[in-house]
């Protein structure tokens, strides 16, 4: 089973995404130049939300990404960026759209109506909006949902997708009463299957295995949006988007998007309308300065974390030395170091499937809470003996001395990462540091498993059940440290086929329970979720768990 849904974070300073709601504060901050404590608040963003009519008509969003995606396709493997939800989020249809409070709803644009007509067998019934149509004039129909699934479903390894999970469980999509409904049959039940068609590719594209792999790569071929593709500059590095006067829905308040790579001083120079801070202290104390900015702040389901390499043979391959060396880091002083001067009184995160912010989020972390005399006590029982104070600890003539992979470059990485040397020196362990390049970083370290511990981070889902049994259970294509149980395996299969929302939510602590057991990862701290942002910037900013409404987004009227 393969899945992206969970996606990669890069621990940049702009909080950078690579593809797993909290009261919001705007502009003025906490007593200390900080934002107010995280409460971990559900339901709330903050994006100065205001009603269409107080929003102007017209006006460039400038939009700052990392970089262009490497594919406009999202549903192939090398279509996981981040920085590609951004650009094809206001283009192409979605079955739902996440809300502040962690739940999904029916895309109405695209959908009339989303229903689960049947348990036994599983059936999923799609309306299909009658207005509904590609930009060059094809209607949306059953045919595109069908042909999605056909190219997902990993039945024909041609099409390199981003993931089959759900899309392997259904046997069959057809006709409905017309063209503009699909049925979807569930051969196994598949619980979260509101995850599903969320990024949807006109039937044209997703038939042939070459055009669905590299068609997209240059570019986005046919759209169906709010807006359209207006130009695209590979040289620099920027797309712009315009607002479709093809779309049937609500028009944009926006003339255009133009998503371009910068960085933040661009925002100082009035070259683009907000950044991400991230964990940056840097890039918060900038945001102060700059006239006309405010910051946005909402919990987000991304987190930055520390992933251990169980594998055969590795060093960490027993639990009870992970269970230890989690015992010897100070999460909480990471956790302050980082962003305690943006969000004062930040706790470290307590679970691996649920963020703060979520109804579900409860802290399981006791068992590897900070004690270093535990630590110690643990290691002198596994057999790693210290040869005296300062001294790394041996066992049977080796050292045990841990390879950390860190980005090369990377403020966060380099902080994180030294705060852990330290820490772990007091218990006897050593860490050697092994700086990666951004761009080699999975392809040669963390996919392969050549790390003992590395640093990313995880950004999450309103699907936590689907978006993370890819990491924890085995096998599983982003299970890089190669650690789970069978027990953890069981937990996630019956957490899959339990439609029942509040008894699979029930699965999921009991499956986090476990994971802090066998400490595959240990958790740091959860995104601050702020943004530097135009202060004339309406229905945008920090959007928490919620996706961006490009519709009702622009700029306050008057």
């Amino acid at each position: 089973m393969r899945s992206r849904s969970a996606v990669l974070a890069a621990l940049a300073a702009t909080a950078a995404l690579v593809l797993a709601g909290c009261g919001g504060v705007g502009g003025g901050g906490a007593p200390g130049g900080g934002l107010a404590p995280n409460t971990g608040e559900q339901g709330v963003n903050d994006i100065n939300e205001l009603p269409r009519d107080q929003v102007a008509d017209g006006g460039d969003l400038r939009f700052p990404l990392d970089a262009l995606p490497d594919n406009y396709n999202r549903n192939q493997v090398d279509g996981t960026l981040r920085d590609g939800k951004f650009v094809m989020d206001p283009l192409m249809p979605h079955a739902f759209d996440a809300l502040a409070d962690g739940t999904v709803a029916v895309n109405t644009d695209y959908f009339t109506s989303i229903e689960l007509t049947s348990e036994s067998p599983q059936v999923v019934t799609y309306t299909i909006n009658p207005e509904a149509n590609w930009d060059d004039g094809t209607p949306i129909t059953w045919v595109d949902l069908q042909a999605q699934w056909q190219a997902q479903n990993g039945t024909n390894e041609a099409f390199s997708v981003a993931g089959t999970t759900g899309y392997e469980d259904i046997v069959s999509v057809e006709r409905g009463v017309d063209d503009k409904q699909a049925v979807a049959t569930f051969g196994t039940v598949f619980a979260e299957w509101n995850s599903l068609f969320d990024n949807i590719y006109p039937a044209s594209t997703n038939t042939d295995p070459a055009t669905f792999n590299t068609g997209w790569q240059a570019q986005p071929l046919t759209t169906a949006g709010p807006f359209r593709v207006e130009t695209v500059d590979a040289t620099a590095q920027t797309i712009t988007l315009v607002r479709n006067e093809a779309w049937w829905g609500e028009p944009a308040k926006l003339d255009r998007v133009v998503e371009r790579d910068a960085l933040a001083d661009a925002l100082a120079n009035n070259e683009i309308d907000f950044y991400a801070i991230g964990s940056s202290v840097d890039l918060f104390q900038r945001s102060q300065g700059i006239p006309g900015v405010e910051v946005r702040q909402a919990a987000e389901p991304t987190y930055n974390h520390i992933t251990f390499n169980g594998g055969e043979g590795a060093i960490l391959a027993d639990p009870a030395l992970r269970r230890a060396i989690a015992q010897g880091i100070d999460r909480q002083v990471v956790t302050s170091a980082l962003i305690g001067q943006i969000v004062p009184e930040a706790t470290p995160l307590g679970s691996f499937l649920y963020t703060e912010g979520s109804a579900n989020y409860v802290d399981h972390s006791a068992p590897v809470a900070f004690d270093p005399a535990a630590a110690s006590a643990a290691l002198d029982g596994l057999g790693w003996v210290s040869p005296g104070e300062g001294q790394v600890r041996t066992r049977d003539g080796q050292q045990l001395t841990l390879r950390y992979v860190t980005t090369a470059g990377n403020p966060i990485s380099e902080r994180i990462s030294q705060l852990v040397q330290s820490q772990l020196a007091t218990i006897g362990v050593g860490v050697e540091f092994v700086p990666a390049a951004s761009a080699d970083l999975f392809d040669q370290y963390v996919t392969p498993g050549d790390f003992d511990m590395v640093g990313f981070g995880w950004s999450g889902t309103p699907f936590p059940v689907t978006s993370t049994r890819n990491i924890y259970s085995t096998p599983g294509d982003q299970n890089y440290g190669n650690i789970g149980t069978p027990e953890i395996d069981a937990l996630y299969a019956e957490a899959f086929v339990e439609l029942d929302d509040a008894a699979r939510a029930e699965l999921g602590n009991e499956i986090d329970t476990l994971i802090w057991e066998t400490m595959p990862q240990l958790p740091l701290y959860q995104s601050t979720g702020a943004y530097a942002v135009r202060d004339t910037l309406a229905n945008f900013g920090a959007p928490g768990t919620a996706d961006i409404d490009y519709v009702d987004s622009g700029f306050v009227a008057g």
